[in-house]
């Protein structure tokens, strides 16, 4: 599946989008952060407070508790402000 990082959680990754198989175990969103930040510390940092971390799954918003099982593309980013 694609992965797609915005504004700062992108710079703290250091890139803007990644194509990965995470382990069947990974199930949720919530998951996914997990075994993100597991794998690097660029991810640890991005990650550090997940419940500020907004995802989508193919283009929809979704909570942590989401299935990921069959998206083609998830999204993350802090929360945004209009303005």
């Amino acid at each position: 599946m694609k992965v797609k990082y915005f504004a700062w959680v992108r710079e703290r990754i250091g890139k803007a989008e990644e194509t990965i198989e995470p382990p069947a175990e990974v199930r949720t969103i919530a998951d996914l952060i997990g075994w993100l930040s597991a794998r690097d510390d660029a991810y640890a940092y991005a990650f550090e407070k997940p419940k500020v971390i907004r995802a989508a799954i193919d283009h929809a918003h979704v909570r942590p508790d989401a299935a990921i099982s069959g998206a083609r593309e998830i999204a993350f980013f802090p929360p945004m402000t209009g303005g």
